[in-house]
């Protein structure tokens, strides 16, 4: 049985996707769940899908509304999650926006907006949650938990046409292996995971729903042609994925229980990975992420420059 059986959970981007479904596993294995968004209305939902889930299984739920990239707001959550259930042995900071467009293309906001929800927003919950779970260990020797950021292959890949996000997931990763090297220092009681999914089936590419108004697009401005392709590739190679988050949110389970770091969706997406790290330690340019599919490389050219 997993040390996390009948635990307590905090997860963001609870609304959706790996959140969602990583909430339903959790109900499944008995635990107490605190939901958390910025979508009020969906979060509502899926607490009820959740709920009814779980009342088999004696978990409880509670959801809480919020932005992940405003520290207080997640101090808040951590606040009200202690509060109702005590300290979470299980930690998800999940929630993360998609973008898109050449690198050069993003304006000020998207920036802001990106770098906030995916970085900062992970960065507040291991800066929140990570002095509460070690305080857990050192009351009591057998406590076990878990954080686990969410990533994506974006984080160990650069793909192009997708610079703000790849941005945002290589520091998340950079985050969480610092933090595991970190916890090893201190504790062997609380462990960090890093999720890096490839192309799962998820909201994620109508992120724009969600972006705060002070952030949108200045007035009078519309998409560039490059942030529109990207959209669109997004969209199609995000809802044919074969994978779903249900299959992702096990995985995340199965690893805390076995220690693992990593977590991947689509392991033979690694091939890309080596073939990064031989270019570093190479020192040799990138190498063209299209040279097995020149066709594909050769199609986003003609559509960046309108041809």
């Amino acid at each position: 049985m997993s040390h996390l059986q009948g635990g307590i959970a905090v997860i963001t981007g609870a609304a959706s996707g790996f959140g969602l479904e990583t909430s339903r596993v959790a109900a499944r294995m008995g635990m107490k769940i605190v939901m958390a968004d910025v979508q009020a209305d969906a979060l509502a939902a899926a607490r009820r899908d959740v709920e009814a889930l779980g009342a088999a299984f004696g978990a409880q739920v509670l959801s809480f509304a919020l932005d992940v990239s405003s520290a207080a707001e997640v101090e808040a959550l951590a606040a009200a999650a202690v509060q109702r259930f005590g300290t979470p042995n299980f930690v998800f900071n999940n929630a993360g926006v998609g973008a898109g467009g050449l690198i050069w293309e993003h304006t000020l906001q998207d920036w802001e907006w990106v770098i906030g929800v995916n970085l900062m927003g992970v960065a507040h919950g291991v800066r929140v949650f990570t002095p509460l779970m070690l305080q857990a260990a050192a009351r009591d020797p057998l406590w076990r938990g878990n954080i686990v950021n969410t990533a994506s292959m974006a984080g160990l890949l650069n793909a192009p046409n997708m610079g703000v996000y790849n941005v945002s997931k290589h520091a998340v990763v950079a985050m969480s292996e610092t933090l595991y090297q970190d916890l090893a220092l201190v504790t062997r009681q609380v462990r960090a995971h890093v999720l890096c999914p490839y192309f799962v089936p998820t909201g994620i590419h109508q992120s724009e729903r969600n972006r705060p108004a002070d952030l949108a697009a200045a007035p009078g401005t519309s998409a560039t042609r490059s942030q529109m392709i990207a959209q669109a590739m997004s969209a199609q190679a995000v809802s044919k994925g074969k994978v779903s988050a249900a299959q992702v949110a096990q995985w995340v389970m199965d690893a805390c229980a076995e220690g693992r770091f990593y977590i991947y969706s689509h392991p033979k997406s690694l091939a890309s990975v080596q073939v990064r790290l031989e270019d570093v330690m190479a020192a040799r340019n990138p190498t063209d992420p299209f040279a097995a599919k020149p066709e594909i490389g050769a199609k986003l050219r003609a559509d960046l420059s309108g041809a």
